[in-house]
């Protein structure tokens, strides 16, 4: 990997680890079309490198980090995947994280799903905020967020679908969704930094600096769109553009 192959991979993870359309299969689906190697490094860098996206958040949100109660529903809603990703990290390294064939399929599927739910979807709650979710609904999302330990299906696109069959506001599901994603993210890389710690050296520091920095900048400006989009529109659109990049790499690139 090179230095401007690691600055394209983390513009890449800042402006889709939020959005519903998997920031992990974009990585990996760019890989591919890069013809980088995915190496343990490789795969350890694809998840490092959602450290600088997860900052962009702490920076954005820092205010939510204050309340006492809503981290204790993170901690709920975060529990069902730090049990998965325990139990299952030698599986999901060594088959599902690389595996092109998995993150198209995830990809479609998850597409489909999103624009179902979008037209079935009637927010239950016109007024409201993350504070109004409850520990229940909190759980709810958790168990969904578990399924994104496969490549494609989108962190962020399993807690929002998730939170379209609560009925929850699109606002409420994204900022939840944004908090959500520090103690996911941060427990997933220092899970695999503890696992691989001697393949990081001085020689690879610079690679993983730059694309953490360039996740970090690209996230906050796509963080701010996005919360500034669910405002006025649907998750369809997100939805129509994963079937449509399954499509075009099918067609042209497998």
């Amino acid at each position: 990997m090179s230095l401007f192959e690691s600055i394209l991979l983390g513009a890449l993870e800042g402006a889709t680890e939020f959005l519903p359309i998997s920031s992990t299969g974009h990585l990996i689906l760019a890989s591919s079309l890069l013809g980088i190697e995915q190496t343990t490094f490789v795969k350890s860098f694809e998840i490092l490198i959602q450290c600088g996206a997860i900052l962009a958040i702490v920076a954005l949100c820092w205010r939510s980090l204050l309340h006492t109660e809503r981290i204790k529903k993170l901690a709920v809603a975060f529990v069902p995947t730090g049990i998965v990703g325990f139990l299952l990290y030698p599986f999901i390294k060594t088959y599902l994280l690389g595996n092109t064939s998995v993150v198209l399929w995830a990809l479609f599927l998850g597409g489909v799903i999103l624009i179902a739910l979008e037209w079935w979807h009637k927010e239950e709650v016109v007024e409201g905020e993350v504070n109004d979710v409850t520990y229940s609904q909190s759980l709810f999302i958790g168990l969904f967020q578990a399924l994104s330990i496969i490549p494609g299906v989108s962190r962020a696109g399993a807690t929002i679908v998730g939170g379209l069959l609560l009925g929850l506001r699109r606002t409420v599901i994204v900022e939840f969704s944004f908090l959500l994603a520090i103690p996911t993210m941060l427990a997933a890389t220092g899970y695999d930094i503890a696992k691989n710690i001697e393949i990081f050296t001085w020689d690879n520091a610079a690679l993983l600096g730059a694309g953490f920095l360039t996740s970090f900048v690209v996230a906050l400006v796509a963080a701010m769109w996005l919360m500034r989009y669910v405002q006025t529109h649907s998750f369809t659109l997100f939805g129509i553009y994963r079937i449509l990049l399954v499509l075009v790499f099918v067609l042209f690139v497998v």
